[in-house]
This record gives structure tokens, C-alpha cells and sequence, in this order.
């Protein structure tokens, strides 16, 4: 799913009105100074343009709005609000504007109702574009080192790669098996690890195959070399010494997001920031219901409006309350969610996760007293808090965040649930991913070094750099700043120019 606005085709088509201007004033909430301000108003002016050029490479959008807030709409819907622009507190300040643009081509009706694999509606029209123009593709090949000549430019790189014959057929098999065997079974089900043991040996033999077969191979890069290697968010160790409080978060991408890119960028003299940011999920809605309910921490105290971007909610969670919250029903909301959840009404994930909270990730009590007991959290300042949101359910005060009445509840009715919702809720996983990165010159995508002086020949893009979603995130802002930082470096490595409008 791809972040942009501005008034791309998809908006217009849709009826929805939204500018540059508009989108920078929305975003610099979000990204509070990871870019300086020209380079996001930069990324907003190209932003409509850039709908355009992938859709001249033969990616799919459609303009099926949906115009409630929700973490991920039905399939039907290919447009939605992928931020928080609807709450008050962004509103305020600028318009609100569905700018979520869902990938449509490529998908298969199972994938999008599972909502597996939905990067491939960009992803793979890219890459039949360029395998049709004659680019080299190199699979099941690693960049290991960075060469270097005296004047400290980059002119090319290490490979190890498997070739293609019995042994990358066999290394093949052996990662499809796991990849299989780990698909069965959701691993936060009880029981799944025993499955996850023999996925694990697949993955094993897989890589002894690796370690074995692989050949060494050298490539010159005669305008420059481009580091896209995704963040480290695999990489534990790497991971404990930078952002250590999202170790027991789920880690979101795929094994390659191991930090390689960014070490090969080290290498070469590179710096890094932001290092300790990490993005961590944690979508409550659907059902609705439960946002409409309260989120709270040890002391029993609110935290953030539960409407919020799940993103903004994992942050609050993990930044300011150990990782650690539950969300809190009465039997009223309790028995809205299980409607909410009925089939046809939500995508199989999002019922399926939200069923299984609801029947073993829960606790439940007659009285809000001894639900905190239970919980082990403060019962005055839960019932405090009950009482406080009550008000502003029934019109009588202001929630303390902002929330309109209407998406408040009186939570009178019991019996009481509790969901875990922190970090390491066992049977709610929260997705992680890093947004730090390499330091890069926001004019030409080169690596800067300590110094702050760009490195000739090496440029970084998407999540191995520093860059547009390094702030908060919000869904598919990670892909467009791929689109925009790889474009940035493609162009100056071509041409020396920043960027230039499409003529295709």
C-alpha cells in the first residue's frame, strides 16, 4: 500500500480534495523533523506525480473510497485513511484526506482476503518493467563488501551468490518447506512452535546450503551503487543494542532486514541516526467497538485517543509505559465487537485475532475493582478513569484526548473485559519495524559520513536510510519514501539531478 495525496488520479477520481500544502501541513505532524521541511514538501509536490509514473509501469489503483477510519478497510475499498487525519487534533490543522492507496493488479481475491503478500501489486509490475528494458537480476546472491578506491569512492562490491543448478533447486525446496510449515499454524496459536521445530530444521539445511555453495563474484559500479536492503529488525542482537524496549515486539519484514545494508554502509565510513526508533502496531479497530473503549497503563490511567493510528498507540505503549496496556470493556462493547466481528464484516485476520482475544486473551470481572486485581494495576485510578471518560461519553465534559462523544461508551454494563494490548501480549502480537538508518544528503540520496560530507558512489534508499517515515509512521509511508529516496538516487547516480517530471 503506497502514501500519497496531493491530488493524485486515484484522489480525484474519488471525490477527494487535497493539495500539496494540504498534505505537508498533515505530514509535519507525523514526521516531526526526520527530513528537513524542504525535503517533505518536496515529497509531497512529487507525490501525486509519482501515482502517475507507476501507473505508467503498469501498477493497479482503484478509487473505491472508504471514508471511516479503520486499520485496514475490505476489499472492496482501495482508497482509505492510512493516518490519523481524522482525529481532532490533526483536523485542526489540516484537512483530512484519504491518502492510502492499496495496490489492486497482481492479487488474487485469497491474498487480499488474507492480506498476504499485497506488496507484489507494486513490487512485481516494477520488476517485469525492467526485466523487459534488459535490467540484471542477480537472486540468491548477498553484497558482502563494499570496494573502494584511493580517492574513498565506491566503485563496486563483493558478491556471494548460489548459483542456479541442483543446489539453489535444492535451497529452494528446503525454504518453501519452512515457509509452508510456518503458514499452517498463526505462531502465537498454542502449540504452533512444535510445528515452527521443523520449519526451523528446513530453514537450517537451507542455509547450511548456502554457507557451502555459494560462489564469489565482483560487480562495478561505474555511476554508483545504491544500498536497499530494508531495516534490522531481524537482527536481535542488533536490535537489543539499539531499541532494546522493542525486543519483545513481532518483528514485521522478512529475514533480510537484518541490518546488512546498513553495516555495508558503516563500511564505507557511512553515519547512522535515529537508530532507536522503531515503529510498533498496535491496531484496535476493527471492531470498532474496542476504540471505542479505553486503553490504559499500570496506574489505570488513558494514554492516548483509542481512535488513533495503530502506530500512534504502539508508540505510546512502548516509549512511555513500559510496553505495557490493556484495553478495557463492559458487556456492552463486549457484545457490539462480536457483531462487529461476525462473518463478511471483517477481513479473516482481523476476526480471527480479534475472536481469539476475546475468548483466551482476556481476563474478565463483575466489578472494575476487581478487574485491577486481576491485572495487577491501580483500582482507584482505573475506576478514576472509568468515571472521567464516562463523563465525556454522556456530553458532560470534554475527553481528556480530544474523543467525541460518539466514540466514547459509558462502560457501565458488566461484566468487565481486559485485553492485553501491550508489547509482548502472547496472543496479540504487535508488529515492529526499524526507521533508523543511514545518514544521507537529502538532495542526492548519497551516504554521508561522520563528517557530514557525502560519500562518492554510495547512495541509500528505503529503510536502510534515514528518511520520510523515520518519524511516526503511518501505512505506506514506508513504500513511498522507498519510491521517492530510490528514484532520488537513481536520478543523481544517472543524471546528477534530484528529480525531473516523467515524460512516460
Amino acid at each position: 500500500m503506497l502514501y500519497a495525496g496531493g491530488g493524485t488520479a486515484i484522489q480525484r477520481a474519488a471525490g477527494v480534495d487535497d493539495s500539496p500544502e494540504n498534505m505537508l501541513a498533515y505530514l509535519s505532524m507525523e514526521t516531526r523533523g526526520c527530513v528537513t521541511e524542504s525535503t517533505l514538501r518536496r515529497f509531497c509536490e512529487q507525490s501525486a506525480e509519482t501515482v502517475d509514473w507507476l501507473t505508467a509501469k503498469g501498477v493497479e489503483f482503484r478509487a473505491s473510497l472508504y471514508p471511516d477510519k479503520t486499520s485496514y478497510p475490505q476489499i472492496d475499498y482501495f482508497l482509505y485513511h492510512s493516518d490519523n487525519s481524522l482525529l481532532p487534533e490533526y483536523a485542526a490543522r489540516a484537512k483530512p484526506a484519504a491518502r492510502g492507496h492499496r495496490g489492486a493488479g497482481r492479487l488474487s481475491r485469497k491474498q487480499m482476503l488474507t492480506a498476504v503478500g499485497l506488496g507484489g501489486s507494486i513490487v512485481w509490475p516494477l520488476h517485469d518493467w525492467l526485466r523487459d528494458r534488459g535490467a540484471n537480476f542477480m537472486p540468491y546472491t548477498e553484497a558482502r563488501q563494499l570496494l573502494v578506491d584511493r580517492s574513498g569512492r565506491v566503485i563496486g562490491a563483493k558478491l556471494l551468490e548460489l548459483p542456479a543448478g541442483d543446489a539453489r533447486a535444492e535451497f529452494i525446496a528446503h525454504q518453501r518447506a519452512a515457509q509452508r510449515l510456518y503458514a499452517l499454524i498463526p505462531p502465537i496459536l498454542p502449540g504452533a512452535h512444535y510445528l515452527l521445530r521443523f520449519a526451523v530444521r528446513r530453514f537450517k539445511k537451507a542455509a547450511a546450503i548456502e554457507a557451502t555453495r555459494r560462489v564469489v563474484r565482483y560487480v562495478r559500479a561505474r555511476k554508483g551503487l545504491c544500498l536497499a536492503a530494508g531495516g534490522f529488525v531481524f537482527n536481535r542482537r542488533m536490535l537489543a543494542h539499539h531499541a532494546p524496549r522493542y525486543l519483545s515486539g513481532y518483528p514485521l519484514g522478512t529475514p533480510g532486514d537484518d541490518g546488512s545494508g546498513i553495516h555495508l554502509g558503516l563500511t564505507a565510513g557511512g553515519a547512522t541516526d535515529r537508530m532507536d526508533n522503531v515503529t510498533a502496531w498496535r491496531f484496535i479497530n476493527p471492531p470498532k467497538a474496542w476504540a471505542e473503549g479505553i486503553v490504559v497503563n499500570r496506574a489505570g490511567e488513558r494514554m492516548v485517543n483509542e481512535m488513533a493510528y495503530g502506530a500512534r498507540l504502539g508508540h505510546e505503549i512502548a516509549e512511555k509505559h513500559d510496553g505495557r496496556a490493556w484495553l478495557i470493556l463492559d458487556g456492552a462493547l463486549i457484545e457490539k465487537s462480536r457483531q462487529q466481528i461476525a462473518p463478511g464484516k471483517t477481513l479473516a485476520f482481523q476476526r480471527d485475532l480479534a475472536r481469539l482475544n476475546m475468548m483466551l486473551g482476556r481476563r474478565k470481572a463483575k466489578t472494575l475493582a476487581a478487574l485491577a486485581k486481576k491485572l495487577d494495576i491501580d483500582a482507584a485510578g482505573l475506576e478514576r478513569t472509568v468515571e472521567r471518560y464516562r463523563q465525556a461519553a454522556e456530553g458532560v465534559a470534554a475527553d481528556d484526548f480530544g474523543k467525541p462523544a460518539s466514540d466514547c461508551a459509558t462502560l457501565l454494563q458488566p461484566p468487565f473485559m481486559a485485553i492485553d494490548v501491550g508489547l509482548a501480549a502472547k496472543l496479540f502480537p504487535c508488529p515492529t519495524l526499524t526507521l533508523g538508518g543511514l545518514v544521507v544528503d537529502e538532495d542526492t540520496g548519497e551516504v554521508r559520513n561522520t563528517a557530514g560530507q557525502s560519500i562518492a558512489g554510495l547512495y541509500a534508499a528505503g529503510r536502510t536510510a534515514v528518511g520520510v517515515s523515520s518519524g511516526l509512521y503511518v501505512s505506506g509511508l514506508s513504500i513511498a519514501d522507498g519510491i521517492f529516496s530510490g528514484r532520488r538516487a537513481g536520478l543523481h547516480a544517472a543524471r546528477g539531478v534530484t528529480w525531473q517530471r516523467s515524460r512516460s
